[in-house]
Order: C-alpha cells, then structure tokens, then sequence
C-alpha cells in the first residue's frame, strides 16, 4: 500500500509518499511560499529538484506535487491511482474528533465550526484536504489529529479554574498538541526497551521551535504542558510559555496595546528571541551566551527551568518514573540542552552519562542513561509522517 502524508500550513505544503510494506519514503518534498510566489523542494532518493513555481492556493501546489511523483524524471509512480490513501496532519480535532478518522463531509463541517479556536493551523488544512479531495476524489482520505492523543486525559487536568460556562459554551480548555509525536516515540521506547507501553511511566520531551512535554502512563496521555493553543507550557522560540494572565491585561491597559498586539508579542516576540533580544533559534543564543551575553544566557536558563519543573510535576502525578525521552530539533540534537535538563536530578532516579551524552549517535534511538540510575533516558528521533501514514493504512483498510 502506498500512503501519501500532507501537512499543510498557512503557506506552505509539505509531504511524503510511503510504502509501506517496507516502510519506505519513496519521495519527500515541500511547497513554500503559498499564495505569494512558489517554490518546491522535490527529493527523491539522494536527488534532490528545486524549482519556482507560481502557487496561488493550496491545489496549485498539490497538482504540481502529483505531478513530480508521476513524472519521468523525478517521479516514483507511473500514475497517482498507485496511491491508496491520503494522510493529513491536523492540529485540532477540538472535543468531537478524539480519535484518527476517515475525511467525510461532516468531519470537514467539524473542522470549520472549530476554526475559531484554532485560527492559525484550521485553514490551511482544510484547504489541503479540500484540494486533496478535489484532484483525488476516490482516494480515501484520513485526517491524523495532534490533539487526539489527548483524550484520554482527566477533566481535572484540563479544565481551567474559570467560570464553567467558558468551558461548556465556548470549549476553552486544555487541549495538548504534538500528540502525533509524543504517541510516536512513546511507542518506539517501548520497542527498543522490549517492554509493554502499559507497563511505563514515560515523559516525553518534544523540544523545537515550539515545545511540549507529555507524561505518559500505560501508554495513555495523563498530562501535558500545552493547553488551549500551543502558547502554554516551556519557553519556546518565540512564544513566552506559562505566564501570569493578568501580564496581558496590565500591558493593554497601561501600552495601550490591542489584543491582537499582545498576542503577536507572546506568539511571535517572546521566548527565546524577547529574552535574548538576539534569535528565536537555541543555537545562535547558545553561541552568544558562549561569548558572555548575560540575556542570552538567562534565557537558556528560562528554558532550561520550564522544563525541568514540569519533570518534576509530572513524576509526581504518575508517582514514578521508568524513561524520559528527548526528541524533535533541540532534544535530538543539542546535548548541552539535555545535559542541564538532567543535571541535579538524580532525587527522581534521573541521570545521564556524559559522554554517551555529547557523543550520541544521530537518526537512531539512543540510549544516553548514566550506568545504575533508576530512570532510563533516551534521544529517540520523531516520525509524525510514518505515524500519520501507520493510521492512514489501517482506516483506509478497512
């Protein structure tokens, strides 16, 4: 069976064609610059294609897509028929979509009625599965929901401590993101420790851009450091993480800001870049703080504490801990990260050797667990694609 996954944004459309029967990437590629210009990345194999390309919408850039993967030249397929099913990421199935679903026209009205609480990743993907279903319209098309791997999570753990109406008529509540993710590599944990997912109490750290840490116990989402939108939980690159609400308040009162103002600076001009006033990517504040920059140092710090405290939540709310993952751009690649996360944790069973630490083994989970600590702690790189396309084949099996 050969799967095509599709995530689209706001300007942009990435995407891989599977086989899965050897669990292949036949090809990969993105979209850029939707609906204001045009250019697609097109690999296949080692070969790489480049070219500029007028996308005004979303089924411009997908007829362009098909076409590559059917062509002579760059192509893996004679013909788009040889695809059985279509993969769509989507950040928010909101309270009705709990679970991986085949696209139908009421999943879609779902969808629409729940653009307003999530504005930014809403239509882009509609629009893809619209285009999608348009040029494809006897493929089976499955929507994959970040959100999903979180209903197993209490209400206790969800609702805000705000007048209840809030979350009856308006559904403002915790919903989590990254599920795809935290499922994903949860789940690769317990294959390569040989060990039933039902049997752990994980936590799993996806750290990027934008950053979430989940505690998993028997395989089931209990807690998570996301919340109504991506904003709460860790520092991230630009966004602030956890703040005091009445901050957004106090500015507009005493800035004269706009909502709309106080949520681009929270979204877009806080975190990593507002501290350090330097960059929202870690590896240029690392460097400056490398050099002596005390604001680039103090956010890392910033980081470094959000994450450790909700390590700390976390184990005390599954009263134990057996691993603790590292994944996505900053937790598999930036060991010093990892090692201030781990350092002066040894009261909780967490410690790492060093040196496995620094010297890990990129692409592969890895295991960089100091000899006799008690909790086992790994660098297992994500795959939301191959999860996207794993629950894809079998909705579309059926």
């Amino acid at each position: 069976m050969k799967i095509l996954v599709l995530n689209a944004g706001s300007s942009s459309l990435k995407y891989q064609l599977f086989n899965m029967e050897s669990s292949e990437v036949l090809a990969k590629g993105t979209c850029e610059r939707i609906g204001a210009g045009g250019f697609i990345t097109h690999k296949r194999g080692g070969e790489a294609y480049t070219e500029e390309v007028d996308f005004p919408n979303h089924g411009v850039a997908l007829e362009k897509v098909l076409s590559l993967l059917c062509s002579k030249e760059y192509g893996v397929i004679a013909s788009i028929d040889e695809i059985n099913a279509v993969g769509h990421r989507v950040a928010h199935g909101g309270e009705m979509l709990k679970e991986s679903s085949i696209i139908t026209e009421s999943v879609i009205k779902y969808l629409e009625n729940i653009v307003p609480i999530n504005p930014l990743h809403g239509p882009p993907a509609i629009a893809g599965i619209k285009a999608c279903l348009e040029l494809m319209p006897a493929v089976t098309q499955v929507a994959v929901f970040d959100t999903s791997f979180y209903s197993t999570v209490e209400d206790s753990r969800f609702v805000y401590a705000i007048p209840y109406e809030f979350y009856e008529e308006d559904k403002i509540r915790r919903y989590g993101f990254h599920g795809t993710s935290h499922r994903y590599v949860s789940a690769k944990l317990a294959e390569v420790l040989g060990k039933p997912i039902e049997d752990l109490k994980i936590i799993t750290c996806h750290l990027g851009n934008g950053s979430s840490i989940t505690a998993i116990n028997g395989g089931k989402a209990m807690d998570t450091s996301m919340g109504f939108t991506p904003q709460e939980g860790v520092v991230m690159g630009t966004r602030s993480g956890t703040i005091d609400p009445t901050v957004v308040t106090y500015l507009m009162k005493t800035k004269g800001y706009s909502a709309q103002e106080v949520e681009d600076i929270l979204n877009k001009k806080s975190g990593l870049l507002g501290v350090s006033g330097i960059s929202n990517d870690l590896r240029n504040v690392v460097d400056a703080a490398n050099q002596g920059n005390k604001r680039a140092e103090l956010a890392i710090q910033l980081l470094i504490n959000s994450i450790k405290k909700l390590i700390g939540a976390y184990t005390a709310e599954m009263n134990g801990l057996d691993a603790l993952v590292f994944t996505a751009g900053i937790g598999e690649n930036q060991h010093n990260i990892r090692e201030m996360v781990c350092e002066n944790m040894s009261y909780l069973g967490i410690e790492i050797d060093k040196d496995k630490n620094e010297h890990f083994t990129r692409g592969i989970p890895f295991d960089i667990t100091k000899e006799g600590a008690h909790v086992a702690t790994w660098i297992i790189p994500t795959d939301e694609e191959y999860m996207i396309a794993i629950d894809t084949q079998r909705l579309a099996s059926k």
